[in-house]
């Protein structure tokens, strides 16, 4: 179920690029569905409860591993598909996209850190920001793992993660805090985090009351993004229709770890889980170098061919490049742990419920 919630979401989100924020080429926005605007503007909201799935997704991944085993996990989970897609982009763009975009070998190199920015080059996609922000939650979990503080003490690591949070967004305002301690997306991550407990079987006053507080900050945080996202797309968001969708979002995600199995083939959702990823990575820079490419001036159809094309790249990514390069990625890196002496997992429980590396 929660593999269907991930293709919402980068639904949600593709929606927001093609039917709202439209493709940038000169400083001119070219919008292919204004009509959809007052619906699609609100589509950037699946980027953070992607972020609460991942919270819950990586809290499963994390367990009977050590942090060694966490990290070539999620290395290896992410790291491959993102080299292929960004190549893929980079290539198209380089071949294709010359009267509207340009990139250079330079940035490609600096985008194979994936934090591009950090050595002065942008990233190759727009959507590269969301991937920093996973990247730096990954970090902080293996860190937690390695100080033997993860899960065992999730409350104690919740209650300072939203202090510091509020502390920042509402008095410090210091940038590094922000992109260290994810001060803008914390609340989102942290109701995974605890969905996850609940799913485990805890039940007690305290998770439900640190739930309601996760869920209030990841609230207030969406809420408090609409001022910058005005100014960036000039936009006219409602706070109210924010909070609704980030209640009803949430709420939904916690219903989706209930649910045992959907009446759907087991190869459907598996395939819809699997590419998920790398349509977030493709749909972006590459659908708009497309776009243009057929038509300067965009309308329904050309995007809807557009974005169906993302689609089967997506799958073939996932069906044929994705698998291979991740499994060697990871035998190699375990491998190479083990020489080391480091043990990378502790036995795990099965768990049909989503796709994880």
């Amino acid at each position: 179920m929660l593999d269907l919630l991930r293709l919402a979401a980068v639904g949600a989100v593709i929606l927001y690029h093609y039917g709202f924020w439209g493709t940038a080429s000169h400083g001119a926005q070219k919008v292919a569905m204004p009509y959809l605007a007052p619906v699609a503007q609100y589509g950037f909201l699946g980027v953070p409860v992607f972020f609460a799935i991942s919270g819950f997704v990586i809290a499963y991944s994390a367990e009977g591993r050590t942090p060694v085993g966490f990290a070539i996990a999620r290395f290896s989970r992410i790291y491959p598909t993102f080299v292929i897609c960004m190549t893929l982009t980079f290539l198209t763009t380089l071949l294709l996209g010359q009267a509207y975009f340009h990139v250079t070998w330079g940035q490609w190199l600096a985008n194979l850190l994936i934090a591009a920015p950090m050595l002065g080059q942008p990233y190759m996609d727009d959507a590269y920001w969301s991937l920093v922000i996973e990247v730096v939650f990954y970090v902080w979990v293996a860190l937690f793992l390695a100080w033997g503080i993860f899960p065992r003490k999730i409350d104690t690591i919740i209650l300072a993660w939203i202090a510091i949070t509020f502390a920042n967004e509402l008095t410090l305002d210091v940038p590094l805090f922000e992109k260290l301690f994810m001060a803008d997306d914390s609340g989102f991550f942290a109701v995974g985090l605890l969905i996850y407990e609940h799913y485990r079987g805890r039940r007690d006053m305290r998770l439900y009351s640190l739930l309601t507080l996760a869920m209030g900050t990841a609230t207030f945080q969406a809420v408090h993004k609409l001022e910058r996202l005005g100014v960036h797309t000039h936009g006219d968001f409602d706070p109210r229709v924010v909070t609704l969708i980030c209640i009803v979002s949430l709420g939904i995600v916690f219903a989706a770890t209930r649910i045992k199995s959907v009446p759907l083939p087991a190869g459907l959702v598996r395939a819809v889980g699997g590419i998920t990823y790398p349509l977030y990575l493709l749909h972006l820079q590459l659908g708009y170098v497309l776009l243009l490419l057929i038509t300067p001036a965009p309308d329904a159809l050309s995007t809807a061919l557009v974005v169906s094309g993302t689609v089967v790249l997506a799958w073939f990514v996932w069906r044929f490049l994705e698998s291979p390069a991740h499994y060697l990625v990871r035998d190699k890196l375990t491998m190479l742990a083990s020489r080391y002496g480091w043990p990378s997992r502790l036995g795990r429980p099965g768990n049909a419920l989503l796709t994880d590396g």
